[in-house]
C-alpha cells in the first residue's frame, strides 16, 4: 500500500468541564499527543462541533472510548459530528471499554459509521466470536485499560516508604457489580469477603470494604496503596458478554418493582447460555499501580492479559481458597513480599514494557500498516481548530458535565439540581423582567 500525506490525527473524546477525571482517562487521552510521531489535534466532543472542522484534512480520526457511554445515554456525538463522520474518507479507530454489555447498539455503530479499526480489551482468541461476527471492520487490535503513565510514576516514588512503616497489612476496594455480569463479576466482592472471614485472627491489620461510601479517589487512592503491604485483586471485566443482549433485558424485567435479582435465577434463563461462552478478562490499572507502590498483591488466579505471572508478580490465591494458608503464610514473610514486590516493579514498571510511550509506538505502526505516513519533522506538527463561540461551548460543556454526573454520579446529580434549580429561576425571571423593561 503507497503511504498517504497526512496533515495530522484528530483525537476525538468527551468529558465533563467542571469535573475531575480519574488519571487512567487523562493519562490515556494525553498520551497520543505526548507520544506519537503523527500531529494530534484533541478534541472534547463537549464543546460541540468547530465550525472549521469540515474543512480540515485529518487523515486519521481516533473515536476515545471516553465517547462511548454505557448505560441508556446515547454516544457523546451529537448529529453534526456523526454527520461529519459518516461522509469522512479518513482512517477511522475507534477504542472501546466495557464491551461487555449493549454490544448490539456499538456493532450498529461500527457498521454505520464504516470504523476501519477497533482496539478492543478482548483477547485475539475472542475476535472471530465478537466483532469479526457481528461487524464488518477490517482490523482488530487487543489493547488493555491502562498502562504505567510517568504521573503514576512520579506518584509512586513521591508517596513510597518501607514495608515496615505501612499501617495496613491487606487492603482492598470494590463495589457490588450486577448478577449479569456472570460469575466473574461475583468474584471481585467473593475474594474480599471471604479473604477477610478467613483471615480472622490471623493477627493482620485489614481494610476490606466493598461499600460505596467506602470508595477512594485520586490522591486518597494512591495514599491508601502507600500505606499498604498487600492488597487483594481479581481480574478486571466479566465473564458473561452479552452479545445479542438478552442477558440485562431479562435482568430488568426481573427486576421490575425493585424486586432483588439473584445470579442463581438468571443462570436459568439467559445468563446460563452466555456465561463463559465470551469472556471479558484483563489486567488493569490497579494491578499497575499496586506494582508501582510496591505492594504485594494477593489475587485470584488469572491470566491477567498475560502480563501477571502468578507467584512472581502477586501471590496466586486459588478462586476455592483451597491454599489460603500457604497463601497466607507466604505473605506474612517479609522476604516474600520483598522478592514479589521488587520483581513486579522492576518488570511491570522499571522495564518500560508497559508503558504509554511503547502503547503510542505500537498504535503509530498500526496506522503506517493501514498506508500512513507521519510527517518528516522539518514539515511541522503545528494544527489548530476554531471552536464555536464562548457561550456555545459553555452551553455544550455543561450539558456534557450533566450526563456526566448523572450518569457516573447519580445522587450527586440530583442534589446540584435541587440547588441549582432555584438560581435558574430566579435568572429566568430576571432576564424576563429585563425584557420587558427594554420594551
Amino acid at each position: 500500500m503507497v503511504p498517504t500525506a497526512v496533515s495530522g490525527v484528530l483525537l476525538l473524546y468527551n468529558r465533563p468541564a467542571f469535573f475531575r477525571d480519574a488519571a487512567t482517562i487523562t493519562d490515556h487521552i494525553d498520551a497520543f499527543g505526548r507520544y506519537s510521531k503523527f500531529p494530534v489535534v484533541k478534541l472534547n466532543s463537549g464543546g460541540g462541533f468547530p465550525s472549521d472542522l469540515a474543512s480540515m484534512p485529518f487523515s486519521a480520526i481516533v473515536l476515545h472510548y471516553s465517547l462511548f457511554a454505557s448505560g441508556p445515554f446515547p454516544y457523546l456525538l451529537d448529529d453534526q459530528f456523526l454527520a461529519w463522520l459518516r461522509e469522512s474518507d479518513a482512517y477511522k479507530v475507534a477504542f472501546f471499554q466495557d464491551e461487555h454489555e449493549y454490544c448490539g447498539r456499538r456493532f450498529e455503530f461500527l457498521n454505520a459509521y464504516d470504523v476501519d479499526c477497533v482496539y478492543t480489551c478482548f483477547s485475539p482468541e475472542q475476535f472471530d466470536a465478537t466483532y469479526g461476527r457481528y461487524t464488518k471492520v477490517e482490523r482488530l487490535v487487543s489493547y488493555m485499560p491502562a498502562y504505567v503513565s510517568p504521573d503514576m510514576v512520579a506518584e509512586a516514588e513521591r508517596l513510597h516508604r518501607p514495608d515496615a512503616e505501612r499501617a495496613i497489612d491487606v487492603g482492598y476496594r470494590t463495589r457490588p457489580t450486577p448478577p449479569y455480569f456472570g460469575r466473574g463479576g461475583v468474584e471481585k466482592m467473593e475474594i474480599g469477603e471471604r479473604f477477610a472471614e478467613r483471615a480472622d485472627g490471623a493477627g493482620l491489620r485489614l481494610d476490606i470494604s466493598a461499600r460505596e461510601e467506602d470508595r477512594l479517589y485520586g490522591e486518597h487512592w494512591y495514599e491508601f496503596l502507600a500505606n499498604s503491604r498487600g492488597q487483594l485483586g481479581t481480574e478486571s471485566g466479566a465473564s458473561c458478554v452479552d452479545l445479542e443482549d438478552e442477558v440485562r433485558g431479562e435482568y430488568l424485567e426481573l427486576s421490575e418493582g425493585g424486586r432483588e435479582v439473584t445470579l442463581e435465577e438468571l443462570e436459568r434463563g439467559a445468563l446460563g447460555r452466555w456465561d463463559g461462552k465470551v469472556q471479558l478478562r484483563s489486567t488493569s490499572s490497579r494491578h499497575f499501580e499496586a506494582a508501582a507502590m510496591r505492594v504485594c498483591q494477593i489475587m485470584y488466579e488469572g491470566r491477567y492479559s498475560g502480563v501477571l505471572e502468578a507467584d512472581r508478580h502477586y501471590l496466586a490465591l486459588r478462586k476455592d481458597f483451597s491454599n489460603f494458608d500457604s497463601v497466607l503464610a507466604r505473605f506474612k514473610d517479609p522476604e516474600v513480599r520483598r522478592e514479589i514486590t521488587e520483581t513486579a516493579y522492576a518488570e511491570l514498571i522499571v522495564s518500560g514494557r508497559y508503558s504509554y510511550e511503547r502503547f503510542i509506538a505500537e498504535f503509530d505502526q498500526v496506522l503506517r500498516e493501514a498506508g500512513l505516513e507521519p510527517p518528516r519533522e522539518t514539515e511541522g506538527r503545528s494544527l489548530a481548530i476554531r471552536g464555536r463561540p464562548l457561550k456555545g461551548r459553555a452551553l455544550h460543556y455543561l450539558r456534557g458535565s450533566s450526563t456526566w454526573l448523572l450518569r457516573n454520579h447519580p445522587r450527586t446529580w440530583r442534589v446540584t439540581m435541587v440547588l441549582l434549580t432555584p438560581l435558574w429561576l430566579t435568572l429566568g425571571l430576571v432576564r424576563k423582567l429585563r425584557g420587558v423593561e427594554d420594551e
